[in-house]
């Protein structure tokens, strides 16, 4: 799953929940693809090798392979989202980390948070959201309808750990 709950690093630390975009091609396939684009595209060349015809189909290979390489790169940055959920017996606060955008800050009381599903109407099928501290945000859009629900659950167990076992002693 795009998402993992980080072990705490004191007993008493925020649990920590990074989220992030599903990566269908790794940066190893993404070689293995620019290799063989460039092998199929400039297989048809051999034939043209010595003339001047070369010259003048090259530069749009190659720019077509420049292309390429660029909006990839542009995809990975894209999906470069961080979203960073920290879980305190005193707050709640969602982090997201955006690629060209500021960073976006979220933060309530977790006694007053509550996990919205909304199965229709949101931008995405199963929309999650976080309510509280008189707005709502949402947690979790790149991630799967199935793996959305599946968060709802872990969520509303933490949110509910932390409610019922209160603030620590002093």
């Amino acid at each position: 799953m795009p998402y993992e709950w980080l072990p705490p690093e004191t007993p008493d630390g925020p649990k920590v929940l990074h989220l992030w975009p599903y990566r269908s091609l790794p940066r190893r396939g993404f070689v293995v693809f620019i290799g063989i684009t460039c092998g199929l595209l400039f297989l048809p060349l051999i034939a043209v090798l010595g003339s001047p015809i070369l010259w003048g189909l090259l530069p749009f290979l190659v720019g077509v392979v420049a292309l390429t390489w660029l909006m990839i790169e542009r995809s990975y940055k894209d999906g470069s989202i961080l979203e960073e959920l920290r879980l305190t017996h005193d707050e709640v606060t969602l982090t997201r980390h955006n690629p060209r955008a500021p960073r976006q800050t979220w933060s309530a009381n977790p006694y007053w948070v509550s996990v919205e599903m909304h199965p229709r109407g949101g931008p995405v099928e199963q929309y999650l959201t976080l309510r509280g501290s008189g707005r709502e945000v949402e947690i979790g859009a790149f991630l799967t309808p199935d793996e959305r629900l599946t968060l709802r659950d872990e969520l509303q167990q933490e949110l509910f750990a932390v409610k019922t076992q209160g603030p620590p002693a002093l």
